[in-house]
């Protein structure tokens, strides 16, 4: 029923390629289990643990803690003591492994390929995977051509070559793995925090800070189980650590170097929504609409003209590096920006500029 925890691992790595919207709508419910009359005041997970066949303390513990089993609609820790007539709902935390991947002759962006191996360039609007919604058109199904001529299992790519994700509207680099043994060393680089991955992103507001760090645990919305949420107190969630650094401002968006320490699902734009400072054109944390600027509808229209070149959250995922599974040496690849953001970068530039001149006259 349960994910193995390496392989929760792995698959938490950074922004998951399903959507907010996509989440809800891929989940499907295992069972339903309302507490009867009588039964003793028992932990959540304990009680489970003799309810679900092969489930383990562990299991129960994880997906409790990622949102799959809610108590009464909304999410629970796995101390809390059941009680008559609580709504118990486990949902399937199975990625959609069993589903047949269908290879299609896609256009990919390779940056780099050997036996072990492969760094894609991913284009924004891109799922990373097959799932609801979502059978067609992935990188998993472009990726299952590709490779169909070589001794790569590519109805395993989900645990094969996915060592890690980023979302469906961020642009940039992904690495594959092409072996088993190329799969668990690179997983381990990840689990371990050593892999080097960093995101240029253009956020709402002025940064009061040239640089920092963002630390606040990241779980599933307490009450919308759909999205993310940060926890800065620590109680709730998982350990999330990001490094940011200002390039430019433009008054009213910065741009942004983000390094991720940690990868958890959307980290990057859960955290900067939690410092108030969402992504721009984020569509579920709160960047699609004007967050900083001025009443003037030239204004409102300048950012409308922006929201249509870039309709998605700014974020590109630009350097990735780490150590090559077979040779041992250090590989760095960088990519560049796509257009759509880098229109609007400039856009925001010369208005930021024009507002300079017009103070200074």
């Amino acid at each position: 029923m349960l994910q193995d925890d390496d392989i929760e691992s792995v698959w938490d790595d950074d922004e998951p390629e399903a959507e907010a919207t996509d989440m809800g709508a891929a989940l499907k419910e295992i069972t339903r289990i309302t507490v009867d009359k009588g039964q003793a005041a028992t932990r959540i997970d304990k009680f489970l643990v003799n309810r679900i066949e092969g489930a383990t303390r562990n299991k129960i513990q994880q997906a409790l803690d990622e949102g799959f089993i809610t108590l009464n609609g909304g999410i629970t820790k796995a101390n809390y003591k059941i009680r008559q007539g609580d709504e118990i709902v486990v949902y399937d935390s199975r990625r959609t492994d069993s589903t047949e991947v269908i290879p299609e002759k896609l256009d990919l962006d390779i940056v780099y390929e050997d036996e072990a191996l492969m760094i894609i360039n991913k284009k924004a609007g891109m799922v990373v995977h097959p799932g609801c919604g979502n059978y067609t058109g992935t990188l998993v199904n472009g990726l299952a051509y590709y490779l169909q001529s070589e001794q790569v299992d590519t109805q395993n790519l989900y645990r094969v070559g996915l060592v890690h994700r980023i979302d469906k509207d961020t642009s940039g680099l992904v690495v594959i793995a092409k072996t088993d043994a190329a799969m668990t060393n690179l997983a381990a680089q990840f689990k371990k925090h050593t892999v080097y991955r960093r995101y240029i992103a253009l956020a709402w507001g002025d940064m009061p800070q040239d640089d920092g760090t963002i630390i606040a645990h990241i779980g599933r919305n307490l009450r919308y189980r759909k999205i993310m949420d940060a926890y800065p107190d620590g109680d709730y969630g998982k350990e999330a650590i990001t490094h940011y650094k200002v390039l430019e401002r433009f008054h009213y968006c910065t741009l942004m170097e983000l390094r991720l320490e940690t990868g958890r699902t959307h980290q990057i734009r859960v955290h900067m929504k939690y410092k108030g400072h969402p992504l721009f054109g984020d569509t579920t944390y709160g960047g699609d609409t004007i967050v900083k600027g001025t009443v003037y509808s030239k204004y409102k229209q300048f950012v409308e003209n922006c929201f249509n070149i870039l309709p998605r959250h700014a974020l590109h995922a630009k350097e990735l590096g780490f150590t090559h599974p077979l040779s041992g040496e250090w590989m760095q690849f960088n990519s560049n920006l796509p257009a759509d953001m880098l229109e609007v970068i400039d856009k925001w530039r010369n208005y930021s500029l024009q507002n300079v001149k017009k103070l200074r006259e």
